[in-house]
Order: structure tokens, then C-alpha cells, then sequence
């Protein structure tokens, strides 16, 4: 399948920023299920200052702000070659080893409601008790916007009944930690059967498998990747690889707008 996609994140701010940093992960990289075939970035009000790869294998951009701009925008747009492999995302690849994704975060340290789920899954194939992991958390944690923000841990979302995909992704985490599976968090894009036009980027988690290497599971859904999805960055929690992150010097309210169109 061939997808092509563009997003465009706008900061808004009511006095001129006197000084930003940013760091952009918004760039898919070619591997395992997908192929980029073209990929831009263009950004307004800010100054790329540094690219590199970071220890997840991410594609990393340093983006600097300072003295006039009230606006400032990233926007990315490509075309990538997508298959379906069932979620099955390859062998582990990059500088982090394998035994730092069994490690807690703080956004993914089990409690009680977390182990509660985790213990649940039955025992036997590992494909089959992930799979399983995955259903019983979809009826632990409705789908629900609002309900949670981006602070928002995996315990909490338990205890909350509610949260969206970042949060699903998280419970699924730290509960395949804690049954001994290497986990991570995935930030990318999913085609959506109901709606071309999208606010924010998608995300779902990846569990460590003998003979497979890493599987995908987007508990949100209920199912593992498909050739809909597109990957942009891994790591341990959300933290790792949220979209965009940085600081910003200044008193000027702030508002943010972000659109998406993912499309066939």
C-alpha cells in the first residue's frame, strides 16, 4: 500500500519568543513492513541547527527559536511503500541494547491494577498470551479522549478506566515487562477507515518475541499493525518518542495546532 501523508504542527504564541529549543522526530526512516519513497520537512520561524540518529535509531532534529517570531511551524510530507507483516517489525536493531526495553519508566512502573491485568494473561505460546494481554486491557481501559494527558502513567490510566492510544500503549508495556518481554513504544501514522484528516499522530507498543523479534500491538484497536501504519520512532515510553518536545523561554501564552492527513 501507498501512503501519503503530511503533517503540519503550528505554535502560536501572543509575544515574540526570546529563545526555544525543539527536538523533532518526524521523519520514517526505510525498514522491516514499510519503504520511504520521498520525505520532506519544511519549518518556518526556527533555524534547524543539528540532525542525527539518536541510541533508538530515531531520526533526531535540533530546531532553534530566538528574537521576532510569533508563529513558528514544522511541516513534514511523503510517500511510504507500506506491507502487511502481521505486526512483526524484525529483529532488534540499534545502539540501546535489548535488556533496556525490560526496564520500568516513569511513565510505564507497575502497581496493583497493572500486575492485576499482567497476571491475568494465561500462560503457554508468547504469542498468544501477548495477543491476550492486549484484550484484556481494551476491557480494563475504554478508549475515551480527554480522560488523560501526556503525564498520564500506566497505573493512573488503570485506576481511570479511560485513556487513548499513548496510554494504551503504556499499560501494554509495563504489563509485558513485568512477564519478562522486552517492550517499547511506537510514535507513527494509521489510515483511518473514518476519518482522512487527523489531529494528532498515532501510537502503539512492540513486545520482543523468540524467532520474531519485535511484534507489534495497538491496543486501541485491538489488532497488530497492518500495512495502514507507519512507523517514526521507538523507545521506552512516550518520552523517547514524542513527536516534538523542548523548552521555551518567555511569558506569552502559547497555543498549538496540529493537522494530519493520512491517505491512500
Amino acid at each position: 500500500m501507498r501512503l501519503r501523508i503530511s503533517h503540519r504542527t503550528e505554535y502560536q504564541y501572543d509575544a515574540p519568543v526570546a529563545y526555544a529549543l525543539q527536538r523533532i522526530r518526524l521523519v520514517p526512516l526505510t525498514g522491516e513492513g514499510q519503504t520511504v519513497l520521498s520525505w520532506s520537512m519544511a519549518i518556518d520561524g526556527a533555524r534547524e541547527e543539528l540532525r542525527f540518529v539518536d541510541h533508538f535509531g530515531n531520526d533526531t532534529r535540533l530546531l532553534s527559536v530566538s528574537g521576532e517570531p510569533h508563529v513558528i511551524a514544522v511541516e513534514v510530507s511523503g510517500e511510504v511503500e507500506t506491507e502487511d507483516r502481521a505486526g512483526v517489525a524484525g529483529p532488534h536493531r540499534g545502539f540501546a541494547p535489548l535488556w533496556l526495553f525490560q526496564s520500568d519508566t516513569a511513565l510505564t512502573t507497575i502497581g496493583e491494577g497493572v500486575r492485576s491485568i499482567a497476571e491475568a494473561a494465561p500462560q503457554g505460546d508468547e504469542l498468544a498470551r501477548l495477543h491476550e494481554l492486549m484484550t484484556l486491557i481494551r476491557k480494563r481501559v475504554a478508549y475515551q479522549t480527554g480522560a488523560t494527558d501526556t503525564l498520564t502513567t500506566a497505573e493512573d490510566a488503570v485506576a481511570t478506566g479511560a485513556g487513548v492510544c499513548q496510554d494504551h500503549a503504556h499499560v501494554f508495556i509495563a504489563a509485558a515487562r513485568h512477564l519478562g518481554f522486552a517492550a517499547r513504544y511506537v510514535s507513527g501514522y494509521l489510515m483511518m477507515d473514518s476519518a482522512t484528516h487527523q489531529v494528532a499522530t498515532h501510537a502503539w507498543a512492540e513486545a520482543h518475541v523468540r524467532q520474531l523479534g519485535w511484534v507489534g500491538f495497538d491496543v486501541a484497536n485491538g489488532i497488530s499493525p497492518d500495512a495502514r501504519y507507519v512507523r517514526i520512532a521507538t523507545g521506552r515510553d512516550y518520552r523517547d518518542a514524542m513527536p516534538l518536545s523542548g523548552v521555551r523561554l518567555g511569558q506569552g501564552d502559547e497555543r498549538l495546532a496540529v493537522r494530519i492527513t493520512v491517505e491512500q
